[in-house]
């Protein structure tokens, strides 16, 4: 038992995962580990490695009473005396400076008044009621101090009230990742999946400079996801989704292969969900790419959990998958993020073990199958009985000779020829299409200012539609008139003046770019009409 147990902590990554989370976000998995000790007082180097992580965090008090059980004094020092009671005279002073900006949005009237347009509300909040740009300003830097000192609902509040008023890019970006983190820490699942959805969606919106900016961006993200997606069950579909779309599955073999082991954990366990619509079809979509993902990164990466999804699927040796899924039963109950999942980890392993196994044999010993599932020969046949009901598999047993007899139809190269090309020709058509709207826009957007041929109306309409796609709301509300005078016929004929454009035009051609790309032009229409933007639809409509 001792030696798995020292397997497991070899095994841990909570060293790889600590860059890559705030440090508030790190204690959780700290006070995991002190945990798992199973003794009564915490060793003297967990308090160190707590004091290490919050010395810099307004929480006073902790830290003084850490820092007096780490020095063996009987109460805390001074320092730390003094410090609470600047900490409580910051608090009082930034409490005061947002006071009159925090009843007014607490008033329903003044609520009532405002729009989705943040200048618009600012100046009504100006001319109506003295709000400054400074006291908005004033509710971030208190809802950063909050959180500082380890009051996270307030952090939260403040922040979300920020960010209804800022019109500050940088700061609102901030102020998501805190109110992210602070919904995380008080275990506000829902609400930290919106939050996570509009980081995505700045974080692929957003014009960066440097694209390494924007993978690590997506790389912090993708390790704060891993709160929600073991801890809300709703949310482990949206989460496994978004870890298998292209942009995060290419992060995720780019910049961090350790993630492989949540998703491996996530996609196996997913098969005791109860599937929906097109679920089992999904659920084995994402198999076949956690199985082309791990056979490619084992050079980069690999643990019992992988070690396991790779001897069943890739090997195909039953021996060493019940070996590896010995091992991964340690991993995961001493891993934070899937000890709750041991369990229904262990049970789908094995599912995954016997419809791997009877899939490849025709006549199957009973004994044997319990022995690859680490069971008993009774637990065994229960087990295979349970297996042939759910699954529905054409099977028979044989009590007297304790066999499974299994009956696979033969599939002939006509089937299979029509599964493997089944949709190809669909697809195709879908991609041509994609390419041929992209390399149209592409050509619109890189006309000059002279009199060159103007694209036709149709053209023009697929530009437009897209910049009415979601993707690009944030740029459209902020460079909306530039966007239009630059499509505007006059200056299609090169006779307007368009430098205030330039730089604005690039932030509109990547949005669009994208937006092309990944979206359907009927579907941005649809969306068009939906959101009541008619004056664009008529724009937009082909000429008879």
């Amino acid at each position: 038992m001792a030696a798995t147990a020292d397997a497991a902590k070899q095994q841990s990554i909570l060293p790889t995962l600590i860059p890559y989370l705030d440090r508030h976000l790190v204690f959780p998995l700290l006070q995991f580990l002190e945990d798992q000790e199973d003794v009564d007082e915490p060793s003297l180097e967990h308090t160190k490695l707590k004091f290490e992580l919050l010395k810099h965090t307004n929480m006073t008090d902790f830290v003084g009473d850490l820092f007096a059980k780490i020095n063996n004094l009987d109460e805390r020092p001074e320092e730390y005396v003094q410090k609470r009671d600047e900490v409580l005279k910051k608090r009082e002073q930034l409490q005061d400076e947002c006071s009159k900006i925090q009843d007014l949005l607490a008033d329903t009237e003044v609520v009532n008044n405002l729009r989705s347009d943040k200048v618009q509300n600012l100046n009504y909040l100006k001319e109506n009621h003295g709000v400054t740009v400074e006291m908005v300003d004033a509710l971030y830097e208190f809802g950063q101090f909050q959180y500082s000192c380890g009051d996270y609902n307030s952090a939260s509040e403040l922040l979300y009230q920020f960010r209804i008023l800022s019109t500050d890019n940088d700061k609102v970006s901030a102020a998501t990742w805190g109110k992210l983190a602070s919904d995380i820490l008080t275990t506000n699942w829902e609400s930290a999946m919106e939050e996570v959805q509009k980081v995505r969606e700045n974080i692929d919106t957003r014009l960066f400079s440097n694209p390494l900016a924007q993978l690590e961006h997506r790389t912090w993200l993708i390790h704060w996801s891993l709160f929600p997606f073991f801890n809300y069950e709703p949310a482990r579909d949206q989460l496994t989704d978004l870890f298998f779309s292209p942009t995060y599955i290419n992060t995720i073999q780019t910049a961090c292969p350790w993630i492989l082991r949540y998703l491996a954990a996530a996609v196996i366990t997913n098969r005791n969900r109860p599937a929906g619509k097109n679920g089992q079809n999904s659920y084995q979509k994402q198999l076949k790419d956690l199985i082309r993902i791990v056979r490619q990164e084992t050079y980069e990466y690999t643990d019992p959990v992988c070690e396991f999804v790779k001897a069943l699927y890739v090997d195909f040796d039953f021996e060493e998958a019940q070996k590896k899924l010995g091992e991964a039963d340690e991993i995961l109950r001493s891993d934070f993020f899937l000890v709750a999942t041991s369990e229904a980890f262990k049970d789908a392993a094995r599912h995954l073990i016997s419809e791997s196994y009877c899939k490849i044999h025709q006549r199957i010993d009973i004994k044997d199958l319990s022995k690859r599932l680490g069971l008993s020969e009774d637990e065994g046949e229960k087990w295979i009985v349970n297996l042939i009901r759910d699954t529905r598999v054409d099977a028979k047993i044989d009590y007297k000779e304790g066999t499974v007899v299994m009956n696979h139809p033969p599939q002939s190269v006509y089937q299979q020829v029509i599964e493997r090309t089944k949709g190809g020709f669909f697809r195709t058509q879908v991609l041509s299409a994609a390419v041929a709207r992209l390399q149209n826009a592409l050509k619109y957007l890189g006309l000059q200012h002279s009199q060159e041929t103007r694209p036709d109306t149709t053209s023009r309409r697929e530009i437009m539609s897209a910049s009415l796609a979601p993707e690009c709301n944030e740029v459209k509300e902020r460079y909306d008139s530039c966007f239009l005078k630059w499509y505007s016929e006059k200056y299609l004929r090169g006779t307007a003046t368009t430098d205030e454009c330039e730089p604005l035009f690039a932030k509109y051609k990547q949005c669009l770019g994208r937006a092309l790309k990944e979206r359907g032009i009927d579907k941005m229409l649809d969306e068009a009409r939906a959101d009541n933007r008619e004056n664009d639809l008529e724009n937009m409509k082909p000429s008879n």
